[in-house]
C-alpha cells in the first residue's frame, strides 16, 4: 500500500485543537498531557513553582512523574509515564549542542526513575509546537500514533492498523514520508519510536528522528538507558510524530540573541581551529577515544577483566575514519558544528531481516566500539557496526547490549552457561555470528534471546535459582548496579570512577562523572575530599545540561587553547563561562556558575528522595559489583601482577612475595572494598547527606527544597 494510501487507513481516535502562542525567553509554561487508556488530551499550566525549583529537561520529568506515580507504582501500569522535555536553551540555533530532550519514567530494569538524554529533532519541535514537556500516561489496547502538528495545532490520535512495520529506520521513513507535505518539508518532522525488541524486553529504548537533508535520509539518536522503550512499546505507542513550519530566526524568543551569537561564533571557531589536533570529533565523533581508552588500560575487554588488547588496533579510532562518511554536516540539530553524529553510508547487511540491503548506520559511538566489540572480545568493525544498527532499529540500548552480553559471554566460559542452556548458541568471547543471533532471536521474541533481553540484574537472579552458578560469581561478574548496565570504562584503577558510576541516582552511566583521567592519569584528586569534591561538582554540573536541553560534547571535547593555563582545566572554566551567558541571554534572569549547580542539586536531591520513596535510594543501593574495582579471577590477577603485587606491597601494606595468588586477591579485596566505603562516607558528607545516602533536612532547607511533600519522605531517615 502506497504511504498517501496508509494515510488514509488511519482510525483518528481523538482530536484536540489548541492555541499556540509563541515562546518566551525559552519556555511555552506548557505541559501537553496525552492519556492513552481513553484518549485524553489536554495542556497543563507549568506551576511558578515547578518552573523555580525544576527549571526543565530532566527536572520537569521528575517532578511530573512524582505528581502521576505512587511509591509501589510498576513500570507497566497505566499510571506510568513517559515524559519528554528539553528546557529553556534547547532548540536555539546560534550555539552547538542545544537539541537534547530528556525522557523520564519509571525504569523496567531499575524499578526507579530513570532518565535519558537524546538528540534529533523531536525535543526542540516539541517545544516550537507550543509545549515545555510531553506527559504521556495510560495504555492502549492497539498500537497508535501521537500527531502534534505544530502547524494547524492540533493533536491527534490514531489507531494505524495498516502500518505492520515496527523497526524505527523503517517506521522513520514512512511516517516522515506520510506527514512530510514534499521532500522540502521532511526536515520539518521529528518522530520517536522504538523497535521489535522492545515488545519483548526489559532494555527497549527509544530513537529520535532527524532529517538529513544531504543524504536524504532519515536518521536516528537514541534515548537508551533503563528501558524507557520497552514502556513505550508496553503503553501499546507505535510511534509519536510532531511537525512544524520550520526553523529560523529566534524562535526560542530569547532576551538577548546578539550575546549568544556571539559565544557561538567563538566555539565554532575553537572548533574549526582546534577539533583536528585534539579530539578529532567531526571526523570521528566519540570513536576516536577508543584507542586513547586502549593505551590507559581503560577499554573493557573480556567483561571488564582488562582494559586493553593487542586486537584493538582493528577497531581503532583510524579504522573508523575510513568507514565514517566525511565531509559532511554531522550534527543531530540545526547549528550545531560538532558534527559528531558520524554515520556509515551504504553499509550492507550481512544478517537478519535485512540481510542484502544498504542502509545508513547512525555510529558507532565509542561506547558501542567499547560495548558490543572489545567487551565482548569482539575486534571486528564490520560485526560492530551491524550490531549498532539492529540495536537501533530493534530499539535495543547498545550500552546495555554490550555490558549484558560480556557477561554472558564470561558465563558461558566459567561453565554457568553451556549450549543445552543457550539453546544452542555458543556464546563465548569473540563468537560474533552467535551474538549476533541471540539479538536476532530477542527481535522475534524467541530463545536465549528472551533471556538476555531481561538485562544482568535480572539473568543474575534466574542463573542463581537455576543453580548454574556461585551467585557471589555472579554479584561480582555481573556489571550493574540498580538494575542499570554499566556504560564502557575500566574503572579498577579509578577509585572517583568507582564511584562516578554506582553513585549514580540512575545507575551507572557515564553522563555523571568522569573522572578516570583527573584521578588515575593525573592525579589531580588524591585524597577522599578531593574525590568528594570531584563528585559533587561535576555531577551537578552535567545535571545542569539535562535541565536546559544541551549536549555535553561541546563543554569539553574540544577546549580553548589556553585552558590548560586555567586555575581548574577539568572544569574547562571559559566554557562554563559561555553556558552562564547563555543562560543570562535566553532567560533575562541574574545567573552565576553557582547558582547553575545549585539549580542542579534542587533536582539530584529531588531526585534520590524519588527513589527512596520507591523504597530504594540509600547507602546499600550504591554498593558496586567487585569486578568495578578488582580483579575477581586468578586469571585476571595474574594478567595485571607486575601492577597488582607493587600496589599491594607499597600502599596495602601486604608483602605479597610468599603469598598465593588466592592470598593476594583476598588482601587486595579487603583493601579497595574498604576504600570504596570511606569514598562514599566522604561523597555523603560533601552532598550534605547522612551516612547512609539521605539528603538531610538542613541542607534541603539551604536548597530550598524543604517541600513538605519531600520532608515527609525523608524525616524517618535522618540520623
Amino acid at each position: 500500500m502506497e504511504v498517501a494510501e496508509l494515510k488514509k487507513t488511519h482510525k483518528l481516535l481523538s482530536e484536540w485543537n489548541y492555541s499556540w502562542k509563541a515562546l518566551d525567553k525559552g519556555y511555552t509554561d506548557k505541559i501537553l498531557y496525552v492519556n492513552v487508556s481513553d484518549n485524553q488530551i489536554k495542556e497543563k499550566a507549568v506551576d511558578p513553582l515547578m518552573k523555580e525549583k525544576f527549571i526543565g529537561g530532566r527536572g520537569y520529568g521528575l517532578k511530573l512523574l512524582w505528581d502521576a506515580t505512587k511509591p509501589d507504582t510498576k513500570w507497566t501500569d497505566p499510571e506510568n509515564e513517559i515524559n519528554i522535555s528539553s528546557g529553556p536553551i534547547g532548540g536555539i540555533t546560534q550555539y552547538s549542542g542545544t537539541g537534547k530532550s530528556i525522557c523520564v519514567s519509571i525504569s523496567p530494569q531499575t524499578n526507579i526513575p530513570i532518565d535519558s538524554n537524546v538528540g534529533g529533532f523531536f525535543g526542540p519541535f516539541l517545544k516550537f509546537s507550543g509545549f515545555d514537556a510531553i506527559e504521556i500516561q495510560g495504555k492502549a489496547d492497539k498500537d497508535v500514533i501521537i500527531f502534534i502538528d505544530g502547524v494547524n495545532h492540533k493533536v491527534e490520535i490514531f489507531e494505524a492498523p495498516y502500518i505492520d512495520v515496527q523497526d524505527s529506520h523503517v517506521l522513520g521513513e514512512v511516517l516522515t514520508e506520510m506527514y512530510a507535505d514534499d521532500e522540502r518539508d521532511k526536515k520539518n518532522i521529528g518522530i520517536v519510536a522504538a523497535g521489535a525488541a522492545a515488545d519483548n524486553s526489559l532494555i527497549g529504548m527509544l530513537n529520535f528522528t532527524f532529517y538529513d537533508p544531504k543524504r536524504k535520509l532519515v536518521r536516528l539518536k537514541q534515548a537508551g538507558r533503563g528501558g524507557i522503550g520497552s514502556v513505550f512499546r508496553d503503553k501499546k505507542i507505535k510511534a509519536i510524530v510532531c511537525k512544524i513550519p520550520g526553523v529560523k530566526g529566534n524562535l526560542n524568543n530569547v532576551v538577548d540573541l546578539p550575546a549568544i551569537m556571539e559565544r557561538g561564533k567563538r566555539f565554532n571557531k575553537e572548533m574549526r581551529e582546534l577539533d583536528d589536533s585534539q579530539a578529532e570529533m567531526r571526523t570521528k565523533g566519540t570513536a576516536h577515544l577508543v584507542n586513547i581508552m586502549n593505551d590507559y588500560d581503560l577499554l573493557p575487554v573480556h567483561n571488564y577483566k582488562y582494559g586493553s588488547h593487542p586486537d584493538a588496533d582493528k577497531i581503532h579510532s583510524e579504522v573508523w575514519k575510513t568507514k565514517f562518511t566525511q565531509g559532511i554536516p554531522d550534527g543531530c540539530w540545526i547549528g550545531c558544528n560538532m558534527a559528531c553524529a558520524k554515520g556509515v553510508d551504504e553499509f550492507e547487511l550481512k544478517t537478519g531481516p535485512y540481510a542484502g540491503q544498504k542502509v545508513i548506520v547512525d555510529g558507532p559511538e565509542y561506547e558501542n566500539a567499547g560495548g558490543l566489540g572489545s567487551n565482548c572480545g569482539i575486534f571486528d568493525a564490520d560485526y560492530i557496526i551491524e550490531s549498532n544498527f539492529y540495536c537501533d532499529t530493534y530499539g535495543i540500548c547498545t550500552i546495555t547490549w554490550g555490558t549484558l552480553m560480556a557477561f554472558v559471554m564470561e558465563c558461558y566460559e566459567a561453565g554457568i552457561l553451556n549450549k543445552e542452556r543457550t539453546g544452542g548458541l555458543e556464546l563465548n568471547f569473540g563468537n560474533a555470528e552467535a551474538a549476533m543471533e541471540c539479538m536476532h532471536q530477542l527481535a522475534r521474541g524467541e530463545g536465549f534471546g528472551m533471556i538476555a533481553g531481561q538485562g544482568v540484574h535480572k539473568m543474575k537472579q534466574i542463573f542463581a535459582e537455576k543453580g548454574w552458578g556461585d551467585p557471589q560469581f555472579l554479584q561480582d561478574i555481573g556489571m550493574e548496579n540498580k538494575g542499570l548496565e554499566y556504560s564502557e570504562y575500566v574503572s579498577k584503577e579509578s577509585l572517583a570512577q568507582q564511584g562516578g558510576f554506582a553513585m549514580t541516582n540512575k545507575g551507572p552511566q557515564h553522563d555523571e562523572a568522569w573522572l578516570i583521567f583527573m584521578d588515575m592519569v593525573n592525579n589531580q584528586i588524591p585524597t577522599f575530599e578531593d574525590k568528594a569534591e570531584a563528585l559533587h561538582y561535576f555531577p551537578m554540573f552535567r545535571t545542569w545540561f539535562g535541565l536546559m536541553g544541551l549536549c555535553k560534547l561541546p563543554w569539553n571535547d574540544v577546549e580553548p587553547a589556553n585552558n590548560a593555563e586555567t586555575d581548574e582545566p577539568a572544569k574547562v572554566p571559559e566554557h562554563v563561562d559561555n553556558y552562564v551567558s547563555i543562560y543570562k541571554a535566553v532567560t533575562g534572569k541574574d545567573f552565576d556558575k553557582k547558582e547553575m549547580i545549585r539549580m542542579s542539586e534542587r533536582v539530584y536531591n529531588f531526585q534520590r528522595i524519588f527513589n527512596l520513596r520507591r523504597g530504594y535510594g540509600t547507602r546499600k543501593y550504591d554498593a558496586q559489583p567487585y569486578r568495578a574495582a578488582g580483579p575477581v579471577t586468578a586469571e585476571e590477577y595474574e594478567s595485571r601482577q607486575e601492577r597488582y603485587d607493587k600496589q599491594l606491597k607499597e600502599i596495602v601494606g601486604f608483602d605479597p612475595e610468599t603469598k598465593t595468588t588466592a592470598e593476594k586477591m583476598a588482601a587486595m579485596r579487603k583493601y579497595r572494598e574498604s576504600q570504596y566505603e570511606q569514598l562514599l562516607d566522604a561523597v555523603y558528607k560533601r552532598r550534605g547527606w547522612t551516612s547512609n545516602g539521605v539528603p538531610k533536612i538542613e541542607h534541603l532547607k539551604d536548597l530550598g527544597m524543604d517541600l513538605p511533600e519531600l520532608i515527609e519522605v525523608v524525616k524517618d531517615h535522618q540520623e
